[in-house]
């Protein structure tokens, strides 16, 4: 079907009181652990299968959607969910009430990790669930494969592009974090230009580079943004947690390696038990792995820099849906995005798993590896669930400190 083919009207929602969105969203923000696949079975449950109020097909092309834009996912489906059912004052609310119950929780149990002299079983379960965060992302990573391979297509020149961009998002989450978001548009724009195969060659030259932004910029017009990162305090917070909010294509793991190279290595807000630890509450709490970013912002300025993160970081995913959302099933039949999706998205795969590496370059004790083993374990072949294998390994740490074990961070 072309663009221009004229698509059948949805039907009109039912018109959805808000207290009950605030309800509803706000028990599915409470229980849902278990990160998006979890959330996604939660919104399925209310709004298709036991009220009715989105039909399948509806649900689907929300998935879809939702899956072309960088952000957390699950989140920016609630808030697509809500949208639906009572227009923007039912997204911003429904949005809220889906984050902020895994926002409470997981700073309420920062302000115990990253107090000045928390309880040593404290540390040590916070040693003992960051050690399997390195775990948890190969497994991330694992689960995304099967449907990104089947994506790429029969064709054996596609399939090797695939493998490339997998593998060249791994070596780049391993080696150069911070620019990771780069090698991921380049591994988009390359499959981009591979579709486009102009009958001269020079499939890159071919690229519309004079209509992107920077294009049009004078000469030092990113010069502001480009000193952000340098101002300090809250307006490097507020750049990192800016970052995550617009960076995160394929999952919040993609932004993971960003994240920890700007609050261990660049600010030094953390320390790398201390990243770690965050990364496995953000895992443990209900909500999506971006909170973690919340707990960064607590590291860095206390309660003010939590909610200045945790507003940045989710603000984008609000502007993408209700700025967007009337225009979703265009969006999706979009051939260009596809493509650059279809480059990218291997390659954030690849970054998850690579991921793996600096995370578990972090861990600073030896019985952490020995935890690391057997959560990987637990993840991989048994394959069990996340959070009963942070749970776990937090009771392992916290009773191999009772113990004795060492846990300085």
């Amino acid at each position: 079907m072309s663009e221009e083919d004229p698509q059948p009207p949805e039907p009109a929602p039912q018109r959805v009181a808000l207290a009950t969105i605030a309800r509803e969203w706000g028990r599915i923000g409470c229980v849902g652990f278990g990160g998006p696949p979890a959330h996604i079975a939660l919104l399925r449950r209310l709004c298709v299968d036991d009220r009715g109020w989105l039909s399948e097909r509806e649900f689907e092309d929300g998935i879809a959607a939702c899956n072309l834009l960088p952000g957390p996912a699950s989140t920016q489906l609630a808030i697509l969910c809500a949208w639906r059912l009572r227009g923007p004052g039912g997204a911003v609310l429904g949005g809220l009430c889906f984050i902020v119950p895994g926002l409470v929780v997981i700073l309420s149990l920062s302000a115990v990790f990253l107090a000045a002299r928390p309880p040593g079983w404290i540390e040590g379960a916070g040693a003992g669930a960051g050690a399997v965060v390195p775990a948890v992302a190969v497994a991330a990573a694992v689960a995304l494969l099967p449907g990104s391979w089947r994506r790429s297509g029969p064709h054996r020149t596609a399939r090797i592009r695939w493998c490339g961009y997998l593998l060249a998002g791994g070596l780049a989450a391993a080696t150069v974090g911070p620019w990771l978001v780069l090698v991921l548009a380049a591994c988009g724009l390359i499959e981009v230009a591979a579709g486009l195969r102009p009958p001269t060659g020079g499939a890159l030259a071919a690229l519309p580079w004079g209509a992107l932004p920077w294009g049009t910029l004078p000469s030092g017009a990113l010069a502001p943004a480009a000193a952000l990162p340098a101002a300090g305090g809250l307006v490097a917070l507020a750049w990192v947690a800016f970052k995550v909010g617009v960076l995160s294509y394929g999952g919040g793991f993609v932004i993971i390696p960003l994240m920890q190279h700007d609050a261990v290595v660049a600010y030094r807000w953390m320390t790398d038990s201390q990243f770690l630890g965050a990364v496995a509450l953000g895992q443990l709490t209900p909500g999506p792995v971006v909170l973690t970013v919340a707990v960064v912002g607590y590291a860095a300025a206390g309660m003010p820099g939590a909610a200045l993160a945790a507003a940045l970081s989710f603000a984008p995913s609000f502007g993408f849906v209700l700025l967007g959302a009337p225009r979703f099933r265009q969006l999706r039949r979009n051939t260009t995005i596809h493509a650059f999706l279809a480059g990218a998205g291997p390659a954030a795969i690849g970054a998850i798993a690579g991921a793996a590496i600096p995370l578990g370059l972090a861990l600073n004790h030896l019985w952490q590896a020995g935890v690391l083993a057997l959560a990987s374990v637990w993840l991989l072949p048994a394959r069990r669930s996340v959070v009963s294998g942070l749970a776990g390994a937090a009771v392992l740490g916290a009773v191999g400190a009772l113990a004795g074990l060492p846990i300085s961070r």
